[in-house]
């Protein structure tokens, strides 16, 4: 009888799904979100002073694909890890009300800051570059975007195509080929 409690005590537990936390803005948060003033020359400045590369992830209330993201791919151990140590992320609100400023300056809510942009999903992952121009937006300025929820692996080779500068026109490899050779590599080590 205990063997049969146990059992079922188990198959009870394996099939619950953690919750993500949701901050009081009601955006689902992870440890390495960085609360910021929403400045974003501020913001890529720290992250330079802290050799990270900055990324802006933008959610909105009740977006299930942002759940999905925060609930089954950033708790990977291997990917938190990896963002952690090579980016700082900050946190924008696709219909925001609070400020952001961008880096040409412009400071308005976040929602109007996202029209300018043209985000029209959720999550949407903005990476920049180590240096942007005082003319520039953030959109403009970008080296990458991913703009929805994309499992494990993909995420983790885009954070990683990013953070090895492969997106510049010397390096020859689009994130296209750089994700099929990566699949191709953890197929091979996972047939030895």
């Amino acid at each position: 009888m205990k063997r049969m409690n146990l059992i079922l005590l188990s198959c009870l537990f394996a099939g619950t799904v953690t919750a993500a936390e949701l901050g009081d803005d009601g955006l689902h948060k992870t440890p390495w979100m960085r609360d910021t003033f929403k400045d974003l020359h501020e913001d890529l400045d720290e992250a330079y002073a802290e050799g990270k590369r900055l990324v802006l992830f933008i959610g909105q209330q009740g977006c299930i694909y942002c759940k999905k993201m925060h609930e089954e791919v950033f708790p990977d151990p291997d990917l938190a890890a990896y963002i952690e140590d090579h980016f700082f992320v900050v946190q924008l609100d696709l219909h925001g009300s609070t400020t952001a400023t961008d880096f040409d300056g412009e400071e308005s809510e976040q929602r109007a800051l996202m029209r300018k942009w043209g985000i029209l999903f959720t999550p949407t992952l903005v990476f920049l570059p180590e240096e942007v121009g005082e003319d520039t937006s953030a959109i403009e300025a970008a080296v990458a975007v991913m703009p929805g929820a994309f499992g494990k692996g993909t995420t983790l080779d885009l954070f990683t195509w990013v953070n090895e500068k492969r997106y510049g026109i010397d390096n020859g490899e689009d994130f296209q080929r750089y994700h099929a050779r990566r699949i191709s590599e953890r197929n091979k080590v996972s047939q030895d």
